[in-house]
C-alpha cells in the first residue's frame, strides 16, 4: 500500500507491510544494478570428461569437488555440468565421467552429450581402461583428436584442457601411459590453437603416494593435487574475478575423522589492538551435507565492516556418519573456542553473534537456547550474545523437522522447546513460502521469546521459499534484503557502526 507513494530511485528499496505485528518484506533493485551484478557474476560452465578418475567412487576420490572449492574460494562463479553426478559434501556435483569406459567410448558419445551440455570449459582426462597388449596409444590419440574436433565444431570458443593422464602402478596393464602422454603433448601442439591447452597431470602425481591400494585411483591427496593442476591452468584462461576469499584456517577440535576447522576472516586493520565483535556462521545442509564456503561472502563482508567473521565446520553425516546431536556439540565447542581464544583474535568475548541457515540456523539457535546439563568438558560458556537465524530449523518435535533420531529426543535439542530468559536476542528471517518451517512456527518462537523477556525480531520475506537463495547460484535481491536486515539488527545492538 506504500509502493505507489515512493519515488523511483536507483538504489535498493525495502517495502514494509505490517501483518499480524510481523514485518513482511519484499525487495527490488534498479535495472542498472541488476545488469552490473549479472555481468560481475557471469557464470562459467565446466564439463569434466573422462572415466572413473573423473567420476570418483566409494573408495576413491574425484578431483571435481576440490577443484570446485578452489574455484569458489578464488571468486569464480562456476557450474559443473554433465549428464552424470557424484556425491560429495555439498550434495552432488555434475560431470561426464564414465567409470570403466575409455577414450573411444567418449568419442562415440561426445557429440550428443556436448550438444546438450555445451560447457565453456572441458577438462579432458582420458587414457585408462586399456591393456598394454592392445597397443592402444594410436587409437586413444585418434579418439581424443575426434573429441576435440567435435567439441570445436559445436562451440569454436570452447576452452579444452587436455591432460597428460596420471600414471599408474598397475603394471604391466598401464605400462603404455608414458608413451601415451608423450603423444598427447604432440597432439595438442599440432592443434596449435589458443583454446586447446595441454595440462600435465602426470608430472607431480606419484601413484605410490597419491593413489589408493589399487595403484590407479586418486586418494584424497591425489584428488587435491589433480584439482590444483587444473586450477593453475584455469587461472590463466578465465577472466580474473572481482573478489577472492582469503580466510585464515585454524583447528578448533579433533574428531575421529580428523580436525574440525574454523575459517576466520579478519578486518583490514586487525593489527590494531581493539576488541571487536565476532560473528560465526554455521552452514545449512540438513546436518548431512554442506561446507563452510557457504558463508564466505558474508564473512568477507562483515570483516570489511570491522568484525571478526568466522565460518565454522562441524560434523555432518556424509563425512562423519554423525547425527544432529554431534553437530550441536561441535557448535557449542565453536563458541567455547572463540570465547577462550578471544584475546588472541582481538575479539570481545561479550559480543559474539551465532548465525546460520536452515540446519546451521538450528545449531546457532541451539547454542543460544540449550542450557548445559551434567558435567562438561569445559568451563567456558558456549552461549552467544546475539542470534541471527536464516530460515532456521527451530522445531525438532514430532510435528517439526528432523530425522527420526532427533524427534525421539527432541526436548534435548529443539530450540523452540528450550527458550529461557538467558536466550540472547534474535533476528529470525523466514520466507512466507518456506516448505519446511511454517510461518506459525516462527511466530510461536517469537511469542515464547517475548514471554521469557527476550527480544525477537521476526522478518518475513514475501514469496521466498527454503532456502531463500542458493549460495552456489547467482545472487538474488533477497540476498541483499537479508544483508540489510542483518546490518540493521547488528547496528541496533551496537555491533556495527
Amino acid at each position: 500500500m506504500f509502493k505507489n507513494k515512493l519515488p523511483f530511485c536507483s538504489f535498493r528499496l525495502l517495502f514494509v507491510v505490517s501483518v499480524f505485528g510481523v514485518l513482511v518484506l519484499s525487495s527490488c533493485s534498479s535495472k542498472a544494478q541488476q545488469e552490473k551484478e549479472s555481468e560481475t557474476n557471469k557464470r562459467i560452465t565446466i564439463l569434466g570428461l573422462g572415466d572413473s578418475i573423473t567420476e570418483g567412487g566409494k573408495t576413491f576420490h574425484s578431483y571435481l569437488f576440490p577443484l570446485w572449492e578452489r574455484l569458489f574460494t578464488a571468486g569464480y562463479h562456476v557450474d559443473f555440468i554433465g549428464p552424470r553426478s557424484s556425491k560429495c559434501r555439498i550434495g552432488t556435483i555434475s560431470h561426464c565421467g564414465f567409470s570403466g569406459k575409455n577414450a573411444e567410448f567418449l568419442e562415440a558419445q561426445i557429440d550428443s552429450i556436448y550438444r546438450i551440455y555445451p560447457a565453456d570449459v572441458v577438462l579432458l582426462h582420458s587414457g585408462h581402461n586399456h591393456f598394454n597388449t592392445e597397443n592402444p596409444v594410436d587409437g586413444i590419440i585418434q579418439a581424443q583428436k575426434s573429441i576435440i574436433n567435435k567439441i570445436l565444431a559445436i562451440n569454436p570458443k570452447a576452452k579444452i584442457l587436455v591432460a597428460k593422464v596420471i600414471e599408474s602402478g598397475k603394471l604391466p596393464k598401464y605400462s603404455y601411459i608414458p608413451e601415451l602422454n608423450e603423444h598427447i603433448g604432440n597432439m595438442v601442439a599440432d592443434f596449435n590453437l589458443p583454446n586447446v591447452i595441454l595440462v600435465d597431470q602426470s608430472k607431480d602425481f606419484d601413484w605410490e603416494i597419491h593413489s589408493i591400494s589399487d595403484k590407479v585411483h586418486p586418494n584424497p591427496d591425489g584428488a587435491k593435487l589433480m584439482a590444483d593442476v587444473w586450477f593453475q591452468t584455469l587461472k590463466q584462461v578465465l577472466p580474473t574475478p572481482e573478489q577472492s576469499f582469503h580466510p585464515q584456517i585454524v583447528s578448533y577440535k579433533n574428531v575421529k575423522e580428523g580436525e574440525l576447522l574454523l575459517h576466520i576472516f579478519k578486518p583490514e586493520d586487525f593489527g590494531k589492538k581493539v576488541k571487536r565483535p565476532a560473528i560465526v556462521f554455521f552452514f545449512g545442509g540438513g546436518w548431512t551435507h554442506g561446507t563452510p564456503l557457504q558463508f564466505y561472502r558474508e564473512c568477507a563482508y562483515y570483516a570489511s565492516k570491522g568484525m571478526v567473521a568466522i565460518s565454522a565446520d562441524y560434523r555432518i553425516a556424509f563425512l562423519n556418519h554423525s547425527s544432529p546431536f554431534e553437530s550441536v556439540e561441535d557448535a557449542k565447542d565453536v563458541i567455547r573456542w572463540i570465547r577462550k581464544n578471544a584475546a588472541d583474535w582481538n575479539i570481545d568475548p561479550d559480543r559474539i553473534v551465532a548465525a546460520g541457515a536452515s540446519a546451521g540456523g538450528h545449531l546457532a539457535a541451539a547454542t543460544g537456547t540449550l542450557n548445559e546439563t551434567g558435567s562438561t568438558s569445559s568451563n567456558t560458556n558456549y552461549k552467544p550474545n546475539l542470534l541471527v537465524l536464516y530460515y532456521a530449523v527451530i522445531d525438532n518435535s514430532l510435528n517439526g523437522y528432523g530425522p527420526k533420531t532427533i524427534k525421539e529426543k527432541y526436548p534435548e535439542i529443539s530450540p523452540l522447546h528450550n527458550i529461557n530468559p538467558t536466550t540472547p536476542p534474535a533476528l529470525f528471517i523466514l520466507g512466507t513460502k518456506d516448505q519446511l518451517i511454517p510461518v506459525k512456527t516462527a511466530e510461536e518462537f517469537k511469542s515464547k521469546m517475548k514471554i521469557n523477556g527476550v527480544n525477537c525480531d521476526l522478518r518475513l520475506i514475501e514469496g521466498a521459499g527454503h532456502p531463500i537463495f542458493y549460495y552456489k547460484k547467482d545472487l538474488t535481491t533477497d540476498f541483499y534484503t537479508i544483508r540489510d536486515l542483518t546490518d540493521n539488527f547488528l547496528r541496533k545492538f551496537g555491533y556495527l557502526e
